[in-house]
Parts: C-alpha cells; sequence; structure tokens
C-alpha cells in the first residue's frame, strides 16, 4: 500500500497486476419486468470477522444472514485454510441461513415524526459459545442481537402411545401446566374448563411386559434470534454509523450532531464523546457523516464531515473531544469553486484499513487513501466517475448528487472498492507502482460493461505535490455505447476479510463475487 505519498513510479508488483474477477452467486434475482417492493430493497451489508458470515439488512427493517459453505469439511468442522485458491474454478460458496424482523416502523409522538424500520448499519460482534452477535440499527434505535441453533426435546419412549390414550385431545407434558395449578387452587375444575381431555389412564388387556423410562431426545435444531438490549432515546438526529471497538466491551453511534459511546451491557445509559452542535443552529457550517473505530487501538477513533474532513480522535485526552488529535482534508485549488464544491467534498464513508495506518474516504466524485501519519493530504485519489461533472446540474435538479456510497477495502490492504451508477461498481489498486482501475457491472457478466482505463497514473491533478490520481473516465457511455443509468446506483458493498471476494447490492439482489 502506497505509504509516503509518493508517485507510484516503481514497477507494478506481482501482487498489484489487476485481478480477473468472476461471478459467484447471486440471492434474491430480479426477473425481467419484475417490480421490486421499497421494503425489499437492500440498505446495509457485512461480513463477520472470520468471513464465513454475511449479513444484510434491507428497507423493510429485516437482517438476512447467510453462511459459508465451501470451508467446511464433510464433517460440517471449518476448514482453517489462511486464503482459499480458487484457480481451479471453485468460488465461495455461501447459502441462506435465517433471517429476523430487526426493526419495526415507529412514530415519534413528542416529535410529530415517523421512524421508519430501514437497517442503516449492521455490525458483528464477538462470537462466543456457538451464537452469534450483531448490533443493527436504524434511524434511531440500536440493538444487539444473538442469534443460535436451539435444539427442538422431544419425550420418547413412553410405555403407551400417550395420544391414543388421549383420544384426540392435546398431548400434555409430564410437568404439571400453569392451568392444572390454577384449577387445584380453585378446588378442581371439571374437563370442560381445564381445557385438557381426561387421559385414559386403563392398562392394556393383559398388562405392560415391562416398564421403559421415558427419555428426553434432541431430533433437530433451529435457529432463533433473539434481542438481548435495545439501546435507544440517546440521538435526536438520525444515526449515520456505528462502530464497534477492539476492546470487545464499547461501541459508537454517530448522528449528524453528535458520537456517543456505549457499553455492549449497559444499554439504558451512553456518554456523549463528540459534539458539534453550536450554540446558535445558524452558526453550523458542517455535520458528521459517518464514525469508525481504530481497529487495533481501543482510545482512537475517526469521523468525518460534510466538509470533507477528517478527524482522528483521542479519547484519552478528555472526556468530552471537542479538540481533535489530528485533522485530514485536502486543500481546495485555487480558481475550481463552483456551486457544487461543497455538496461533492461531503465525505460519505470512510473505513480503517486493517493494518490501522490508512483510512479510505468516499465523496461523491472521489475515492481518498490517507496516511494518518501525514494529514497534509491523501496518498492517492481515485476518481469514480469523472464523466459525471459535467452533469452536475442535472444531478442536483433530481437529488443523486446528495446518494451516500460506501467504500471498502481488500483486507491485505491492496486494493479499493466502491459502487458507481447503473449498477457499476470500480476496484483501484493501491499499491505502489498499480495501475488498476477495473469497472465492474452487478450482474452475471460482471466484466460485460469493462471500461478502458489509462494504463499509467496521471499527474497529480492538485497543487499537493507526489499525490497519486488515477481511473479517471471522461465518457458519458459504457464500452459498449450504453448510456448510463442514474436510477439504478450500487451505494452498499463489502470485501471478505481475508479473502478477493466481495459482496454487492444492486436493489433487492446480493451479488457476490471472486478473483
Amino acid at each position: 500500500m502506497i505509504g509516503g505519498g509518493e508517485e507510484a513510479t516503481a514497477p507494478a508488483a506481482e501482487g498489484s497486476q489487476p485481478l480477473d474477477w468472476k461471478f459467484a452467486q447471486v440471492f434474491g434475482e430480479r426477473t425481467a419486468g419484475e417490480e421490486v417492493q421499497e421494503v425489499d430493497i437492500i440498505s446495509a451489508i457485512e461480513f463477520d470477522r472470520t468471513g464465513d458470515h454475511l449479513a444484510t439488512g434491507d428497507r423493510g427493517g429485516r437482517v438476512v444472514l447467510f453462511e459459508r459453505t465451501d470451508t467446511r469439511d464433510h464433517g460440517g468442522q471449518r476448514r482453517e485454510l489462511e486464503r482459499m485458491d480458487y484457480s481451479n474454478g471453485r468460488h465461495p460458496e455461501f447459502r441462506y441461513k435465517t433471517e429476523f424482523q430487526s426493526h419495526e416502523p415507529e412514530f415519534d409522538y413528542l416529535k410529530s415524526l415517523e421512524i421508519e424500520e430501514k437497517i442503516n448499519k449492521i455490525r458483528w460482534c464477538q462470537a462466543a459459545n456457538g451464537a452469534l452477535f450483531l448490533l443493527s440499527t436504524n434511524d434511531k434505535t440500536i440493538k444487539f442481537w444473538k442469534v443460535q441453533e436451539k435444539k427442538v426435546k422431544k419425550v420418547c419412549d413412553l410405555n403407551m402411545d400417550l395420544s391414543r390414550a388421549m383420544g384426540n385431545g392435546p398431548v400434555v407434558s409430564s410437568s404439571i401446566s400453569a392451568s392444572s395449578k390454577s384449577c387445584m387452587a380453585n378446588g378442581g375444575c371439571d374437563e370442560r374448563s381445564s381445557g385438557y381431555s381426561s387421559i385414559d389412564t386403563s392398562l392394556p388387556s393383559g398388562g405392560l411386559s415391562s416398564l421403559r423410562l421415558p427419555m428426553v431426545t434432541s431430533h433437530e435444531t433451529s435457529l432463533v434470534a433473539r434481542c438481548r438490549r435495545i439501546y435507544a432515546h440517546a440521538h435526536d438526529y438520525h444515526i449515520n454509523s456505528i462502530s464497534n471497538n477492539s476492546d470487545g466491551e464499547t461501541f459508537i453511534s454517530a448522528d449528524d450532531l453528535r458520537v456517543n459511546l456505549w457499553n455492549l451491557e449497559i444499554s439504558n445509559q451512553s456518554f456523549n464523546i463528540v459534539d458539534v452542535k453550536p450554540a446558535n443552529m445558524e452558526d453550523l457550517t458542517e455535520v458528521i457523516t459517518s464514525a469508525e473505530f481504530h481497529p487495533t487501538h481501543c482510545n482512537t477513533l475517526a469521523y468525518s464531515s460534510s466538509r470533507g474532513s477528517i478527524r482522528l480522535i483521542d479519547m484519552r485526552q478528555s472526556a468530552l473531544c471537542d479538540t481533535h488529535s489530528k485533522l485530514f482534508e485536502e486543500p481546495e485549488v485555487p480558481g475550481t469553486r463552483s456551486f457544487f464544491t461543497e455538496i461533492i467534498a461531503s465525505i460519505s464513508d470512510i473505513k480503517f484499513a486493517k493494518d490501522g495506518r490508512h483510512i479510505l474516504s468516499r465523496d461523491y466524485m472521489t475515492l481518498k487513501l490517507w496516511d494518518i501519519n501525514m494529514d497534509r493530504g491523501p496518498v492517492a485519489t481515485f476518481q469514480v466517475h469523472e464523466y459525471l461533472r459535467p452533469k452536475l446540474c442535472d444531478l442536483y435538479e433530481n437529488d443523486s448528487i446528495f446518494d451516500k456510497f460506501e467504500c471498502c477495502l481488500s483486507g491485505d490492504g491492496q486494493r479499493v472498492a466502491t459502487g458507481s451508477y447503473s449498477n457499476l461498481f470500480r476496484v483501484f489498486g493501491c499499491s505502489e507502482g498499480s495501475t488498476e482501475a477495473t469497472t465492474l457491472e452487478a450482474s452475471k457478466n460482471p466484466m460485460r460493461r469493462q471500461v478502458q482505463t489509462p494504463t499509467r497514473p496521471s499527474k497529480s491533478l492538485s497543487t499537493l505535490p507526489r499525490v497519486l490520481r488515477r481511473g479517471a473516465d471522461t465518457s458519458g457511455v459504457d464500452a459498449n455505447g450504453n448510456a448510463f443509468d442514474f436510477t439504478t446506483k450500487l451505494l452498499h458493498l463489502a470485501w471478505h476479510p481475508t479473502e478477493n471476494s466481495i459482496a454487492c447490492a444492486a436493489s433487492n439482489s446480493l451479488y457476490m463475487y471472486y478473483a
């Protein structure tokens, strides 16, 4: 990964060669002409730490879990492989595991405000005792879920056919039911009031040859999702981010003006650690757009703003982090300011690299890679859809300019990815000397709309020296001459933590690719 901000002039390393992406799976594929329901549109995607589980959330408040199948042997045990080899045609395979209703639509009567059930973010927590744990949030409420297999227990090996002995009445367990206890307390009940048929306890003719001890057996298992805790009433504005801490005990939630710190075990109390709300709201110049904990340092977090800046916070400095330890922003190029400058500079998503050294940010037009040890500017800038710049006025009119695209990094930090319009997403190489800038379509033929990209990194377009800008494409059509469709957008995607595998959402469909 580029770490010192120098131009990529060295020969491309073996790991920087463009990847050959292939289609792996699709869940919820639409048929031609099928109308998509609003509640089915995917609004969040997240791999767990191992990459063996994938969670998606939708606008209907549901969370769907998928489970990896190709990393398990015939006995169901996980095969410990650092990296799967897909050169022989095998590819990662996931299967549907379970789903549950995480959030329901609500109404805030004090503010006369409807709170929609749409899932904004999902974050996996540390698994324990064979159970999966995750956080999910809508605009106002965060929930902590436990998903675990429960064995269905059944009493068998009875001395007689209990259902036949009872006639057609329901089977009564050997323990005394609550209704039976109440009948006893009231001096007894007849058959009609007790709700159960009387049991014929007479022995069959000839008696029983032997007495057997009834046994409790587990025949099958079922997945049960249970809400362990609800973290509510801590945000006046819409929650845009949640992030787990590396200590495994705390997490943060962020809205437009505040970042709160929670303990997973305490749902009725949170600590406000960042507050950008001015005394007079007319003085408000920027809002918080995304927040993320450092992957290894439990005292460090970063949050981005609508003015294109990223602030690094050290929670050891003070209880309320009014001041930042570092500020990352790109100076404005003189003479380039326009009506849309501030709008397209707003950062929609930030992600720490696995090493904790780099931060990836996505604004409307570009991906930027920052080195936390170098705050003078980004070490690399990737043009996502430069062909849209002449169309900013139209995109402002139809509100598309406010779309919030997510970004992600590969586990080894060698590549970054983000979405665009026409259900396209782009993968860039960020290792020194790499010229990789691949355009893929969320379909069964991902390379169908391959866009030609420069074979060599271009010189810096800003006043900052030694900054890499790549992937610029000024055409308004793809390689086949098809016009780009601004109504279909790929906002959400996630990169597998250890392998070159990407999951992305195109409307209600979940596509998976591998390289």
